[in-house]
């Protein structure tokens, strides 16, 4: 009995030699089955707590609930008999207590470590309750409870990610990692200058501030103005991404324009334009240009590098715009800050979408040099976001902004 006694325990993650179990069987209420375990808790106990008195004797039980983690998805209950004492000298009562048990509270530690476990994994609060067979206003309390978010850390990253993300409702919040580790280092609930600004220098000292060597950034303006104030050795890098990104905007725009001006939608251009627009953004020298293959949309057989010619063939500013996005994508790829840099300083504005695309590199030069100088990129804090964004779909949104903080600190342990 003793065996069957122990293995019952441990099934339950409760481990007390006073707690005896004195049977087991299942309850259904609503169509809910939920393991019931009868249980006996009692030791000896020579002195009074509180007047030190030995003049003890047993009292009784009381009976109390405890809330156990759930088997397979069904609720456990355990329902202990509590010995209870009276002092004949001072005439107070008192109670047996367990360490596997919270005094005055039906959840035991297990449920609270489950709930933990399940809210790592991404799950939404009512998929933990139903899981764990407690309420969804526990399963908050249990996480803000074991959810310790640091004032500040103790050594602050030597290079940095920025960016934004959407939090609550169309708030829009600040979050920042680490660039090596893809630690989380601070989410903000707001995202202005003054909210990051005043995050950094009253946590941080100058020669903290001062040992950062890089901070990644997309290209959000905001954030290029006041780096060097917060951090005066950080070298600022735009993210390559967002650098390639922008100028496929701009060809894309342009490759519109000339679409909209064809008057004939059965042309062999217009087709071409419209059909095979993904070649325009492959590198150039990826392209096939020996083997012809058919291509849907136009519906004949030809290579690839044909179908790029055709499409470059009737515009000048196309054709301009299409030779900048290949230069600037081999000189990204390549790491070669030296050709982004002459790209900028002998491009010739063509009255094009790119024009706009490198008036703003050269606003953030060395920003963007910079991304071809250093290996870092914003792809750790973006896998963040990421992870943010699946959590908010699958709790369809959270309303409170330190719960759902709480809960992006959890998923990234």
């Amino acid at each position: 009995m003793s065996l069957i006694n122990d293995s019952i325990l441990k099934l339950v993650k409760i481990i007390d030699t006073n707690l005896h179990v004195l049977d087991s069987y299942s309850e259904r209420n609503r169509g809910i089955v939920t393991l019931i375990i009868e249980a006996k808790l009692s030791y000896p106990l020579t002195h009074c707590p509180h007047c030190h008195s030995e003049a003890l004797i047993k009292n009784g039980y009381r009976l109390a609930h405890a809330k156990l983690p759930s088997i397979n998805g069904d609720p456990v209950r355990l329902r202990v008999h509590k010995q209870r004492y009276l002092c004949h000298h001072c005439g107070h009562t008192c109670g047996a207590r367990s360490n596997s048990l919270s005094f005055n509270h039906t959840l035991t530690p297990g449920v609270a470590q489950q709930t933990i476990k399940l809210a790592k994994l991404s799950l939404a609060g009512t998929t933990i309750a139903t899981l764990t067979g407690i309420s969804n206003t526990s399963v908050t309390r249990i996480i803000n409870a074991e959810v310790h978010r640091p004032y500040r850390l103790k050594r602050l990253p030597e290079n940095l990610c920025f960016d934004k993300f959407r939090s609550t409702g169309n708030h829009m919040s600040f979050i920042c990692c680490d660039a090596d580790s893809h630690r989380l280092v601070v989410t903000l609930p707001g995202r202005l200058s003054n909210d990051i600004i005043d995050y950094f220098t009253s946590r941080y000292s100058l020669t903290e501030r001062q040992a950062i060597k890089s901070v990644v950034v997309d290209l959000n303006a905001q954030y290029c103005s006041f780096i060097h104030r917060i951090f005066p050795n950080a070298k600022t890098c735009i993210d390559r991404f967002h650098i390639v990104q922008l100028v496929s905007r701009a060809l894309d725009t342009e490759r519109l324009r000339v679409l909209h001006d064809i008057d004939d939608h059965k042309s062999r251009l217009y087709k071409v334009l419209k059909s095979q627009w993904k070649l325009l953004h492959k590198d150039q020298s990826e392209l096939n240009a020996s083997k012809p293959v058919f291509l849907r949309g136009i519906n004949e057989y030809m290579t690839q590098q044909n179908a790029v010619d055709l499409a470059l063939s009737t515009n000048t500013q196309l054709a301009n715009a299409y030779q900048t996005y290949q230069k600037l994508l081999t000189a990204i790829r390549h790491r070669q800050a030296k050709n982004l840099g002459k790209l900028f300083n002998t491009y010739q504005p063509t009255h094009s979408a790119m024009d706009t695309a490198i008036t703003t590199f050269k606003k953030n030069y060395e920003a963007v040099l910079n991304s071809c100088r250093l290996s870092y990129s914003n792809g750790p804090i973006e896998g963040i976001n990421r992870k943010i964004k699946t959590l908010k779909r699958i709790g369809y949104g959270f309303r409170n902004l330190t719960n759902f903080f709480n809960r992006i600190a959890l998923i990234r342990e």
